[in-house]
């Protein structure tokens, strides 16, 4: 597992392999953007407790966000593994642009290094900006952000402290529960590819 940002040539290779992927164009064509034809031993034993209860843990191929749907989905082959609510930035509507404005990137990225370490139980980036959201920012002359992360609940708080899942309140992320992003951390390898839509 990586835990720093991956070199350029290295995120290039990744993003070539994520899209050249047998089974990612199978889910790549389950959620309509292609047709058809074209861990720690803590966090063993924590993936081991959610399969005994029913979770599906095969490594997923693609990560898909629905927005406006407040929906997470795993996919593998084409198949939707397992399905999760989120809460998102504050300011949900809308592609990120720059840092600060509480927004979720839309668009096609890598989770491409995790964090177990993080202040949220868990993390694992996403790897906004790109090139294209970096030369539109720099257009507009602002901060493009990033930090953009998959991530559990805060490590001092539950989720009825912070309203969740009915109340958008990261500052951009994608959040999940402690025990969902615990599935999602072992059921998606470093270099997943992730769609997130409006």
């Amino acid at each position: 597992m990586k835990y720093r940002r991956d070199l350029l040539t290295d995120a290039t290779t990744t993003r070539r392999n994520f899209l050249s992927g047998a089974g990612i164009g199978a889910s790549l064509a389950a959620i309509g953007l292609v047709t058809a034809g074209s861990a720690t031993p803590a966090l063993a034993a924590r993936a081991t407790a959610a399969m005994r209860n029913g979770a599906d843990l095969r490594l997923a191929d693609l990560v898909v966000v629905y927005k406006s749907r407040r929906e997470l989905h795993l996919m593998r082959d084409g198949e939707r593994l397992r399905r999760y609510t989120v809460a998102l930035g504050g300011n949900p509507t809308g592609h990120k642009g720059r840092q600060g404005d509480q927004r979720t990137p839309e668009g096609a990225y890598i989770l491409d290094w995790r964090n177990p370490n993080s202040d949220f139980h868990l993390s694992l980036h996403v790897s906004y900006p790109n090139d294209v959201d970096r030369q539109l920012a720099a257009s507009r002359g602002v901060d493009p952000g990033g930090a953009i992360m998959i991530h559990g609940l805060p490590n001092d708080r539950d989720a009825a402290a912070v309203g969740h899942p009915r109340r958008d309140w990261t500052d951009g992320c994608i959040a999940v529960t402690s025990r969902e992003v615990e599935e999602i951390w072992a059921s998606v390898a470093d270099g997943t590819g992730i769609v997130i839509f409006a």
